[in-house]
């Protein structure tokens, strides 16, 4: 019996995974109602505000795979972003720099010209003579360091910078031909070579292209700089014992500087370990550990690698040497000048006092939309402010804040993870218990999903209180002002959802006759009753006809459906993520 509850368990896990690996489509009538803040800024439900890019897999070259890799070596993942921004970034890296290599160097070899290249044995020349010899032909630099043309003889072209190559030739062919031939010569193609990459990168090994291809070409093949133990500062090109040229990336990254230096075929390049680091967080366009040359660091070179934003006031200095940890706090003008050492955290704030605050109102209302009020205004002072006209409804006064919707979605959220645990850990006593709860655990993963897409519209509930008009107001704020109307909206499971025309007396049982009757999967036990000022009345069966239920202009009428007839198991969760839903986003969310 404990076997088949496991196989069950891991059958229904298998089938319901897409779902949470967020396969499900966002469906676009299920974003909730009303929300003043999706004209304002991005949507709430994005979290920490982090910018999402969707980009296509980096160009793989055929050469980029290491001839000879090191044994056991682990693979990197693939790239999911190009070359120029931190999306590319690994997993939990905070080093300037570590989104440098993501393959798109590997993608090409350089074929421009480059008058500074030396021409060097294994390179293609392309000779063209004519008039009274002609000539068309892929020449090669022989090891001698010689190409040889018919009738000509060998041109020694070794080391020849490639803008003197036509002049040497031709100087060449006019020592046979001095007269009534020309000449132009180029070069076609740089030598194949094979360049080692080792030290503190990710796949160190042999690797093959172009002596003309940068340093960059030959260290993204190699997967890049090890972020969390690799120099930026300190990678070098060796030929032999002897080191050739030194390069800190850092010179590529701030400002686009890389010197060129041909590579030869055996030439090694060496990524060192990582040197002395102090790490910047904050409020700064580059909130990265910088790597530096030496142990003691001006701060002033730090700020000119962060470049901290202009709201800064002040900086907090986390002294990391030695076994006490101590923290220096300063304000922004006392930072230049301050010795850092290695290991030190340097974060920016900005401790700044409220000032002002900026609210809008919005809605039936003749006068302006937007208020600049001092920090601490209340409710009550600003509506004294507005100019009602005969269409508000000043007693239907709703209040949107940005804190109070990012809240809701939490809370949310937080139930949908509670049922999501529930239906994936659900056990069965048989297959076919098993079978059925994996088609129930699809259909659940797919409305969780659904309800996960939901925008609460973050509505503090104003009625009931002889407090609200002292409510202090926050920046963002936003106040609507209903227009009176003589409508009811009755939507959920009823047969014709609509809007119908208010009449005195009339309780939520006839607005719901009104528009059809119950559906046949609605909840007949319970209606909900939305307020327009953010109220909501649970009216039970038996208080249909009850007048403390009146209904009133403009209120919702909300028929949910009833998921004690879907599934008993989850019934309890279900219709309280419903009423939670209903409630923070008026939306009735219909049940697989």
């Amino acid at each position: 019996m404990g076997n088949r509850r496991i196989l069950g368990l891991l059958a229904a896990f298998a089938l319901v995974w897409p779902f949470l690996a967020g396969a499900q489509e966002e469906s676009p009538d299920l974003k909730g109602g009303y929300s003043p803040f999706k004209s304002l800024s991005p949507s709430v439900a994005g979290g920490n505000g982090q910018r999402t890019v969707s980009i296509p897999a980096p160009v793989t070259n055929p050469t980029s795979a290491p001839i000879m890799a090191k044994p056991g070596a682990p693979e990197p993942p693939p790239s999911s972003a190009p070359f120029g921004g931190p999306a590319a970034a690994p997993a939990g890296s905070d080093a300037f720099g570590h989104w440098l290599f993501s393959g798109a160097f590997t993608g090409d070899s350089f074929r421009g010209f480059n008058p500074d290249y030396a021409i060097s044995v294994g390179d293609t020349i392309l000779v063209r003579l004519w008039g009274a010899y002609e000539l068309d032909a892929r020449l090669v630099v022989d090891p001698q360091g010689n190409i040889f043309i018919p009738r000509v003889g060998p041109v020694k072209v070794s080391s020849v910078r490639n803008d003197k190559l036509n002049e040497t030739i031709t100087a060449r062919v006019g020592q046979v031909y001095q007269e009534n031939v020309g000449v132009y010569a180029s070069l076609d193609a740089s030598q194949p070579v094979r360049v080692y990459v080792t030290g503190f990168v990710k796949r160190p090994g042999l690797y093959s292209g172009l002596s003309s291809d940068a340093i960059l070409t030959y260290l993204d093949k190699a997967g890049g700089v090890d972020p969390e133990r690799g120099s930026y500062l300190d990678v070098k090109i060796m030929r032999g014992k002897t080191v050739r040229k030194s390069y800190s990336l850092y010179e590529f990254l701030l400002g686009g500087v890389l010197p060129g230096l041909q590579l030869g075929d055996g030439d090694t390049i060496l990524v060192g370990p990582r040197r002395h680091t102090i790490k910047v967080s904050g409020l700064a366009e580059n909130p990265y550990r910088f790597e530096f040359g030496t142990k003691v660091v001006n701060s002033t070179e730090v700020a000119r690698l962060a470049r901290p934003l202009p709201q800064v006031t002040n900086v907090r200095v986390v002294r990391n040497q030695g076994s006490i940890r101590n923290v220096d706090y300063l304000d922004i003008e006392e930072f230049p000048g301050l010795k850092l050492y290695d290991g030190d955290e340097v974060v920016f704030t900005a401790d700044k006092r409220p000032g002002t605050i900026s609210v809008r109102v919005e809605g039936e209302q003749s006068g302006r939309q937007e208020f600049v009020l001092p920090y601490g205004t209340t409710l009550g002072s600003v509506l004294a402010q507005v100019s009602f006209n005969e269409r508000s409804d000043q007693a239907a006064i709703q209040l949107f804040r940005k804190s109070v919707q990012t809240r809701q979605k939490e809370m949310l959220q937080a139930s949908l993870k509670s049922l999501e645990n529930r239906v994936l850990t659900a056990r069965s006593d048989t297959t076919e218990e098993a079978t059925l709860r994996i088609k129930e655990a699809e259909l659940m993963m797919q409305w969780i999903q659904r309800a996960k897409d939901i925008t609460p519209r973050g509505q503090i509930l104003l009625a009931h209180s002889s407090e609200a008009m002292g409510i202090a107001l926050e920046d963002g704020d936003i106040i609507r002002v209903p227009r009176r109307d003589a409508l009811v909206m009755v939507h959920g499971e009823v047969l014709f959802p609509n809007a119908a025309v208010f009449r005195e007396g009339d309780t939520v049982i006839d607005y719901v006759n009104r528009s059809g009757g119950f559906a046949q999967g609605a909840d007949t036990t319970q209606i909900l009753l939305l307020r327009r000022d953010g109220s909501f009345a649970r009216v039970e069966k038996g208080d249909w006809r009850d007048r403390e239920a009146t209904v009133r202009p403009g209120d919702e009428i909300m028929v949910l459906p009833d998921v004690t007839k879907k599934t008993m198991q989850y019934g309890k969760d279900l219709t309280q993520i419903l009423y939670q839903i209903a409630v923070s986003a008026a939306v009735v969310l219909t049940v697989f």
